[in-house]
């Protein structure tokens, strides 16, 4: 299986699409086999929820597979299997299952070459994954695989499960104490900002799934960033010029470190509206930093993840 990326940014049109007003009422079962064993982490994709599922992979990835029971009954097999292995891998990716007879609208602004075809989409971008019919094992190998690369670029979110969370589910957030953090957590104390990112930095390189080093080294980067720096004097230079990357960058951090949490967050996803290119590139992964440091399970981060999917489409 091979991942390349599309031919240009922003290959959905989503123009002839329509946004979803509410979830469809009494989400039905799942297409063919996938629904007895009920798979948690999939959803049927129509018109209606379609911007609503794109929105999710700022979160973690989604794996949209076209298929059609009527023409390719061995697409419908793999929709099932992928809505199977959803599960199995426990929300790092969102299965959505679009049967192309159903929604050929979507078919259509995705510009679906054939079916199968299965499309990542992560932090709303998408790629191509995979144009062939394949046996479930095959497809779980190649799965972990992508999930194992995904992992060392540090894209480690997970979705919640569509259907509620198991009763263990809420054992992760018990507190822990981790002497692995400790040394990151003197050096804040001492007002080591550099050595606190190292320390991170360290447990990041050694385990890219930590979440709690990969925010921690994500706001130690701010205050590393934001230190002997002048508040009014960084406002002052992002009044002065509405599409300075780096003056707006800035302000964004401070207003993170000051609480301004929305703020900082609405200033960047503005800013990628007003820009391009590299610019905008640049600006998305640093947005991407500050919600590591925020953390993925704010409610500011889901909002300002969706505000994010809607200013890249």
């Amino acid at each position: 299986m091979t991942q390349q990326p599309f031919s240009r940014p922003g290959a959905i049109d989503l123009s002839a699409l329509k946004r979803p007003a509410a979830p469809p009422p009494g989400a039905p079962g799942a297409p063919g086999g996938a629904g007895a064993g009920g798979s948690s982490y999939w959803v049927e994709v129509t018109e209606q929820n379609f911007q609503e599922t794109i929105e999710a992979s700022m979160t973690a990835p989604v794996l949209l597979v076209f298929f059609s029971r009527s023409r390719m009954p061995e697409s419908g097999q793999l929709a099932d299997d992928l809505a199977t292995l959803s599960g199995e891998f426990e929300g790092r990716f969102l299965a959505g299952l679009v049967d192309v007879d159903v929604s050929p609208a979507i078919a259509q602004a995705v510009q679906v070459p054939s079916v199968p075809y299965v499309m990542a989409v992560i932090d709303g971008r998408p790629a191509p994954l995979l144009q062939d019919v394949v046996p479930l094992a095959e497809l779980r190998t190649a799965l972990t695989q992508v999930v194992q690369q995904l992992t060392t670029q540090g894209i480690t979110g997970q979705h919640q499960p569509r259907g509620g969370a198991p009763e263990s589910a809420a054992e992760p957030d018990e507190p822990q104490v981790d002497p692995r953090y400790a040394a990151a957590e003197d050096a804040l104390a001492a007002n080591d900002i550099d050595r606190a990112v190292a320390e991170y930095q360290k447990l990041v390189d050694a385990n890219p799934a930590d979440a709690e080093a990969v925010a921690g080294l994500a706001m130690a980067k701010v205050l590393q960033r934001t230190q002997g720096v002048d508040l009014n004097a960084a406002r002052d230079a992002a009044a002065a010029d509405r599409d300075d990357v780096g003056a707006q960058i800035m302000v964004a951090d401070l207003d993170l470190l000051g609480g301004h949490v929305d703020d900082a967050f609405d200033r960047l996803v503005d800013l990628i509206r007003r820009v391009d290119g590299d610019e905008r590139n640049q600006v998305r992964e640093h947005l991407l930093g500050l919600f590591a440091a925020v953390g993925n399970d704010d409610p500011r981060v889901l909002k300002g993840r969706q505000n994010l999917a809607s200013a890249l489409f």
